[in-house]
C-alpha cells in the first residue's frame, strides 16, 4: 500500500480495542454516517482486508487501521495499548469464537503461545512486547504519535476522544463527540453484532454464541486467567507493563515469592 503523508494509522496489537476506537473515530469524523459492521471498512479501513485497488481510490485524508509493528513510513500513529494479561485473555476468547480452538483447551497453554506470538500466526505482528516496544521506542513524545490506553479510554471515553479529535486537528462540538461515544458504546455494538456478524469479515462464519464484543471491561484477567499464567505474563514483560501503568500482582507484598514458586523458579 502506498503511503500518503496525509495518512493517520490506529495501530493496536490484536484484541486491545482497535475496532472500539475505529468505531468511535469514525462516528466523530463521519457523524453524517453512522458506523455499522457493514460500512466500517468504508470509513476506517482495515489495511489487511482492503484491496490495494480500493485503498487507492479512498479520497484523503485516510484513517487506516493495523496492527502492524513499527514502519517508519507511517507518519501519524495513534497507537492503543491495552493491560497484556486482558489482551490475552481475550484473544483466548476470540480464538474459541474462531473455531481455532476448542472449548476445553487449556488457558494456560493458550497463554504461553499468546507471551511466544504464536497465536497471532500466520500474520507477522510479534509478540505484545515486541508490537508495543516497537512503537514506543522511537515514536512516543514525538509529533504525529499519540498513546492511548485502553484503560483510560473506557474510564474516561470523551475526554480520551478529545484528545484524538485534537491530534486529528479537528473540533467538533461537545455534543457530537457524546453522540460518537453513545453511538460507539458496548452496548450499541453487540446489537449491530447481533444484526450484521454475517457481513462483517472477522465474524462471518465464527460461533455466534461467543460474541466479539464480550465485556469490554478492563481487569477480566483477574477472574478469567490462572494465577500461574499472570505470573508467566508478568515475568515476560513486568517492566514495561509498570512503565504503561499496569500494576503487577507480583507488586503486591508477599506475591512476588508465591509468583516465582508457580513458575518453579527457587525462592530465595
Amino acid at each position: 500500500m502506498a503511503v500518503r503523508p496525509d495518512d493517520t494509522f490506529i495501530v493496536s496489537y490484536p484484541k486491545s480495542g482497535n475496532t472500539w476506537t475505529r468505531f468511535l473515530v469514525a462516528n466523530l469524523v463521519h457523524p453524517e454516517t453512522p458506523a455499522t459492521f457493514g460500512n466500517i471498512e468504508d470509513l476506517i479501513p482495515d489495511s489487511m482486508a482492503v484491496s490495494k485497488r480500493r485503498m487507492t481510490r479512498m479520497p484523503g485524508p485516510r484513517i487506516i487501521k493495523s496492527h502492524d509493528y513499527f514502519n517508519p513510513s507511517w507518519p501519524r500513529v495513534i497507537y492503543i495499548v491495552r493491560d497484556p494479561r486482558d489482551v490475552a485473555l481475550s484473544q483466548f476468547h476470540f480464538h474459541r469464537k474462531r473455531k481455532m480452538i476448542g472449548d476445553d483447551y487449556p488457558p494456560e497453554k493458550f497463554v504461553t503461545r499468546f507471551i511466544a506470538g504464536e497465536t497471532v500466526w500466520p500474520f507477522k505482528y510479534g509478540t505484545w512486547g515486541d508490537n508495543v516496544g516497537s512503537w514506543l521506542a522511537p515514536r512516543y513524545g514525538r509529533p504525529g504519535f499519540l498513546l492511548l490506553r485502553y484503560e483510560d479510554m473506557e474510564s474516561h471515553t470523551e475526554r480520551e476522544l478529545a484528545r484524538v479529535a485534537s491530534f486529528l486537528k479537528i473540533d467538533p462540538s461537545p455534543e457530537l463527540t457524546s453522540q460518537a461515544v453513545a453511538q460507539s458504546c458496548a452496548d450499541e455494538m453487540r446489537q449491530l453484532e447481533k444484526t450484521q456478524a454475517h457481513i462483517w469479515s472477522l465474524t462471518k462464519r465464527t460461533r455466534k454464541d461467543i460474541p466479539f464484543v464480550r465485556s469490554a471491561r478492563s481487569g477480566g484477567w483477574r477472574s478469567g486467567l490462572p494465577l500461574v499464567s499472570v505470573a508467566e505474563i508478568e515475568t515476560a514483560w513486568g517492566s514495561l507493563m509498570r512503565w504503561l501503568g499496569y500494576e503487577l500482582s507480583s507488586d503486591v507484598k508477599g506475591a512476588t515469592v508465591f509468583h516465582e514458586s508457580i513458575l518453579g523458579i527457587p525462592v530465595r
